[in-house]
């Protein structure tokens, strides 16, 4: 054997050897691949999975409330039903009252309150001012009247108070003018 043999065997058995790591990495990569085909296969099914169970929570998520409120519904036909066979208006009203107390702990129990606004100072993310009263020596601008309760829940406001506010008198033209002149 020659030395130009010798060389060709040595790139033989080099192209063999390439040859085989080749085809070695090829397996892997198929592996590879049929892994991730099954792990975005698992990710689908528990995409699937994770929205029918997203709507089973959504649909009954609100039965606990549902079942309080309903109690509620059987008090207030019986405040009817005893209104409709009394004579008397104050056992109506007491039946009434009674009902709304306790509705007014259900709402309680789902963290609804009442926002506190007669004499407190106006915010506007609390409250709907629908009128104003001009009132000498007012400072700032406070609540004076509730026109419609607003309610937070868990510290956000789900519904507005709409309020009348008091103000200090605005100037009259008079007093402007007279104030221009200074």
């Amino acid at each position: 054997m020659g030395e130009e043999q010798k060389e060709t065997q040595k790139d033989v058995d080099q192209v063999e050897a390439l040859t085989q790591a080749l085809d070695m990495e090829k397996k892997r990569s198929e592996e590879y691949l049929m892994r991730l085909k099954y792990a975005q296969a698992d990710i689908e099914n528990l995409k699937k999975r994770y929205e029918r169970q997203m709507g089973e929570v959504k649909k009954y998520c609100t039965e606990p409330l549902i079942i309080e409120l309903l109690d509620v519904v059987d008090e207030l036909e019986l405040a009817v039903k005893a209104g409709r066979s009394s004579d008397s208006a104050e056992a109506v009203v007491q039946g009434v009252e009674m009902t709304l107390k306790k509705l007014m702990k259900v709402l309680e129990d789902q963290g609804v309150s009442p926002i506190e606004s007669v004499g407190k100072p106006f915010d506007p993310s609390k409250h709907n001012a629908v009128a104003k009263i001009e009132k000498e020596g007012e400072e700032g601008c406070n609540i004076a009247e509730e026109v419609r309760k607003g309610y937070t829940m868990r510290e956000k406001v789900i519904r507005p108070s709409v309020v009348k506010v008091v103000v200090k008198p605005s100037k009259s033209q008079e007093e402007m003018n007279s104030d221009e002149q200074c």
